[in-house]
């Protein structure tokens, strides 16, 4: 068994990324995973001050969402990002996020298998940017990689990915882990 956090960072909760999300947090439940989604759509999060006390605190001085975040990120086996592409990168909020989990650059981190979930209204190359974008944080732990991505283009307006074999496609994914 292992230990699966999924962050979904749309803030409409039930958008194309969170839907492949929760279809990758089944597959990885069916395989008998513990599973535990966090959706950034209702969490408060600040952007880094660049201060660096999260280096000599272990943790980030700013009192809200992350820390709490992040302690679940460290203790993962597994972890599956899903975000929208915005002008071909990854949303602000994922970024805004990474950028505050530095304080875990130091601590000692389970996660190996890092996974990313990716929608957009364009075509197959409009993931790319994100897609360096995470494998730039994974590269700062060097345990980890990305091992898998998957994206559905095409998908211009709220839940039209349902009926797309994409979802099937997370299912799978989730349940490969």
């Amino acid at each position: 068994m292992k230990r699966v956090v999924v962050i979904s960072t749309s803030l409409r909760h039930g958008s194309n990324s969170d839907m492949l999300a929760d279809k990758f947090a089944e597959g990885a439940r069916a395989a008998g995973n513990d599973v535990e989604k966090i959706s950034l759509s209702q969490k408060d999060i600040q952007f880094c001050k660049g201060c660096l006390g999260c280096q000599k605190l272990g943790r980030c001085v700013i009192g809200d969402d992350v820390n709490d975040i992040m302690a679940k990120v460290l203790q993962a086996d597994v972890v599956c990002w899903a975000t929208p592409i915005y002008y071909y990168e990854m949303s602000g909020q994922m970024k805004t996020l990474i950028d505050r989990m530095n304080a875990m650059y130091k601590q000692d981190y389970q996660f190996r298998d890092v996974y990313m979930l990716t929608t957009a209204a364009d075509d197959e190359q409009t993931p790319k940017r994100a897609e360096a974008g995470l494998t730039g944080w994974t590269d700062c732990y060097p345990k980890s990689r990305l091992v898998g991505t998957l994206f559905c283009g095409g998908v211009d307006e709220a839940r039209a990915i349902e009926g797309s074999a994409k979802l099937r496609e997370a299912y799978e994914m989730g349940k490969n882990v």
